[in-house]
């Protein structure tokens, strides 16, 4: 476990002031977030102070990056608002408590980088489909009006418009607010976007004496530690729904580590497992202290290293500026209007989507837009893990389906390797070489087997395998079926060109039976032709 702790290269004490200045610039923009976050989960305002706090201290010490900036995010609200209306509050620490545990294990098993390996269609699919939802589970807070019941946030959103009672201050006030973030955003204010929607907004109602519902009372310390309670009968579901928050928490996690890392101007790169210890780690600390869980948030990170952060400080000074707020701004912090909240998740939830990247998926190719398409559909309409799966399966389907039109067999014209005189032509109409490339694997093995089946008329089929990129158990076993077919037919095949990996395939699946007793696998293509204009003049000979 000594790789999981801190160690004295993870800081640079000489850039404590450009950490403090980063970690204050990035704490000013979580506050708002982290209240509105909690808020949308369906806990509380405190509860997303808490995991901003906690879970963003231990990650930073913890974890495998130095500019990563974690708690609680968007995504996640998006996996935890169907869990709440579901089982109540009371579920979400024990789901976060679960999910923290299997996050670590995901680390401490090393499977961090296996995790990082998702398709890029996926992952805009997943965030665009994410960006929808976070803009539509802000409409009863939009609205001033009570949620409806309902996990799915579009079928919420849409039930909302029907309810009596709308706040049209409210509505404008959360507009206004989105607008703000939005416009500054484009401007590139230098003052954080969302604190100045958040002192507009509570400024306006503050003066204008509006009737609109407010954060209120938050807690003045942080909470004890202590074990959520798990009611047995429902434990099977809960670790349903901690499989869910692991999968969003690895992946989020790892997503914004990579990005760091490439913003970043270092050489030195996150780890990927003990990001993984440490996301996880944190989320267990939040959860035991009523928290949500957390992962690292894509947003926050940027801040982070656009403000000049140098190591890990930087997201530690983070926590401790929200600390002080909690200590000494909590009675200000309470004022504030959760339409204005509603509304600054509404223009983050815009910025999220990069136009320029979705532009770019939809012209590449028409099986990664399909795959970004049906990701984002899948996220809105049913879940996010659901969308996931989706978008790895059918990538998978589209990389099946491209290796299948990427491979090929072909009949070689290999006369120049021969000498021309009579005796040779004769000879070299009896004999046939075919070339295969690409991948010789389960999707195309029966076109393989099929085509070279078919050859007649001659003695020997030469089949060069030099060109295979890969082979699985299904074209080992074609191979041999090959084999087994034309020596039905009186042909003798010979092999040339087959690596190291291959054959120990092909002799795995008993495909070198036949071809092993006649010793005819070659490295060469000069010696497999001599062998078989030999092998063929025998036969004839034998013939006659």
């Amino acid at each position: 476990m000594k790789r999981f702790l801190p160690r004295k290269s993870d800081f640079e004490f000489r850039s404590w002031r450009e950490d403090l200045l980063a970690g204050v610039a990035v704490g000013v923009v979580a506050l708002p977030l982290a209240l509105a976050f909690g808020i949308t989960t369906g806990l509380s305002a405190g509860a997303g102070l808490v995991t901003a706090i906690v879970a963003g201290f231990l990650a930073a010490l913890f974890g495998g990056s130095r500019f990563q900036v974690s708690g609680p995010t968007g995504a996640m609200t998006v996996v935890l608002v169907p869990i709440v209306t579901q089982y109540g509050a009371g579920a979400v620490p024990v789901v976060g408590l679960l999910a923290g545990v299997l996050i670590i294990l995901l680390g401490v098993f090393k499977l961090g980088r296996l995790i990082s390996a998702i398709p890029w269609p996926v992952i805009e699919g997943f965030t665009v489909g994410i960006a929808i939802v976070i803009a539509l589970q802000q409409i009863p807070l939009l609205l001033d009006v009570k949620k409806p019941a309902g996990s799915n946030a579009a079928q919420v959103a849409w039930h909302t418009l029907s309810v009596q009672g709308i706040n049209h201050t409210a509505i404008l006030l959360g507009l206004g607010s989105a607008l703000l973030v939005i416009l500054l955003s484009t401007l590139g204010s230098k003052v954080p976007p969302s604190i100045v929607a958040v002192v507009a907004g509570t400024l306006v109602v503050q003066f204008s004496g509006f009737e609109v519902a407010r954060i209120g009372s938050l807690p003045r310390t942080l909470p004890f530690p202590h074990l959520p309670h798990l009611d047995p009968s429902v434990a099977s579901d809960f670790f349903s729904a901690a499989l869910a928050v692991t999968a969003l928490g690895a992946i989020e996690s790892l997503l914004s580590a990579r990005v760091a890392d490439g913003m970043a101007d270092s050489s030195s790169k996150s780890d990927p497992d003990r990001e993984l210890f440490g996301q996880g780690l944190g989320t267990v600390a939040a959860s035991l202290m009523g928290g949500m869980p957390a992962t690292g948030a894509i947003a926050r990170t940027a801040v982070n290293v656009r403000s000049g952060a140098r190591t890990r400080l930087a997201s530690i000074f983070h926590s401790l500026f929200l600390l002080l707020v909690v200590l000494f701004l909590a009675p200000i912090v309470g004022q504030i209007p959760t339409s204005v909240l509603a509304g600054i998740l509404i223009g983050t939830a815009f910025r999220m989507i990069d136009f320029g990247s979705v532009r770019s998926v939809l012209r590449s190719t028409r099986s990664d837009a399909a795959v970004f398409l049906v990701t984002a559909f899948v996220t809105v309409a049913l879940d996010l893990i659901i969308a996931v799966e989706v978008g790895l399966l059918l990538a998978g389907v589209m990389a099946l389906r491209h290796l299948v039109h990427s491979s090929s067999v072909e009949l070689e014209d290999v006369s120049e390797h021969l000498d021309l005189n009579e005796g040779h032509r004769l000879l070299h109409e009896h004999i046939v070489t075919y070339r295969l490339d690409g991948a010789l694997f389960f999707g195309d093995a029966h076109l393989f087997l099929h085509h070279l089946t078919q050859v007649s008329g001659v003695k020997v089929v030469v089949l060069r395998m030099g060109s295979l990129t890969s082979i699985d158990a299904s074209g080992a076993q074609a191979v041999g079926e090959i084999i087994r077919e034309l020596h039905k037919k009186r042909i003798d095949v010979f092999l040339q060109g087959v690596f190291p990996a291959q054959r120990q395939i092909l002799e795995r699946s008993n495909a070198l039976s036949a071809v092993t007793a006649d010793h005819h696998i070659f490295e060469d293509l000069s010696d497999a032709l001599a062998h078989a204009r030999s092998h063929v003049r025998r036969t004839l000979h034998s013939e006659k």
